[in-house]
């Protein structure tokens, strides 16, 4: 693909107005960045629009985008492996600082400061202005399943899976098969234990395809601003008892590089402010079901938006 030299529009003008000892001319030129990104599709988009926005404001980037799991990119930046990447206030609370779901504010900008700043306290590390986007947790059934069995919540599925197991296999993803606030939370907060053997852990991706053809589970975990949802005509169960937090997205620094380079959070601020959950979803889609790379949709993204040219 054709690599477009861009100017990052909004945040020149913001930098040009409020230059720091760091930047030149309002720009990051002579700046250097590692970039990460867990391995599914919306962190990867996530990840691409960060390097684009970054080369855009004259810094060099190295990739490193797809790292397998929350823990491993985690450490990656506690470690100084990377600078940024982009994670979820639900999984700062739980996986990262060890709150459990229940006790999590159901208020979003109450968790996103809590976590914000227990975080930056214990962990040297700066969340970055909180996106619209909210990528929680869910479970799903096909659409047909759902009318059939006269499945529409958790609360429905729990009571399946005491009453007819069978009915009930689902597939989940490792890293939700261990987490408080994935498959045991869960359980434990619906009041259900379904049978090991009927829980079948597969790759994320391949859960959208599975749930459909009945061939390995009847439910699944999907995140919510998952493309794959409508193109796959699934019928997301309400959470009835609220025991998903939220998990609005924001882009997580190392304190050091973020006091280093304030700019950073002035040219964030306007791209996230753009990331709701249709616009998400829509880019989530065009990769999963169209078949685009990551890095052609997020700079799509920043071009149609006003801050690529």
């Amino acid at each position: 693909m054709r690599r477009v030299r861009a100017v990052l529009l909004v945040a020149v003008l913001a930098l040009a107005a409020c230059a720091s000892p760091q930047s030149t001319g309002g720009s990051l030129d002579g700046a250097s960045f590692r970039v990460g990104s867990k391995e599914f599709t919306e962190s990867l988009i996530l990840g691409q629009i960060t390097v684009k926005a970054l080369e855009a404001a004259g810094a060099s980037v190295e990739d490193k985008t797809g790292i397998q799991g929350t823990t491993n990119v985690r450490t990656a930046l506690t470690s100084n492996a990377l600078d940024m990447y982009w994670d979820y206030t639900g999984t700062g609370w739980t996986a990262l600082l060890g709150h459990t779901p229940a006790e999590a504010p159901r208020d979003p900008t109450a968790l996103y400061r809590l976590v914000a700043e227990e975080d930056l306290r214990r962990n040297h590390v700066r969340w970055l202005d909180m996106a619209p986007l909210n990528n929680t947790y869910a479970l799903a059934t096909s659409r047909a399943r759902a009318q059939q069995l006269n499945i529409h919540t958790i609360s429905d599925y729990a009571r399946l899976a005491n009453t007819a197991p069978e009915q009930a296999s689902t597939c989940v993803a490792s890293e939700f098969l261990s987490r408080d606030d994935g498959w045991p939370g869960v359980q434990k907060a619906y009041g259900f234990a379904l049978p090991a053997a009927l829980v079948r852990t597969v790759d994320a991706g391949v859960i959208y395809t599975q749930i459909p053809s009945g061939t390995q589970c009847t439910f699944g975990e999907v995140g919510s601003t998952d493309g794959r949802i409508a193109a796959q005509d699934l019928l997301v169960l309400d959470d009835d008892r609220q025991f998903f937090v939220r998990y609005n997205a924001a882009l997580t620094v190392r304190e050091d590089v973020a006091a280093r380079y304030p700019q950073l959070a002035r040219i964030f601020g306007p791209i996230t402010a753009k990331l709701t959950d249709d616009t998400v979803r829509a880019m989530n889609r065009q990769v999963d079901v169209d078949g685009a790379l990551p890095e052609e949709v997020a700079e799509k993204f920043l071009t149609d938006n006003g801050f690529l040219r």
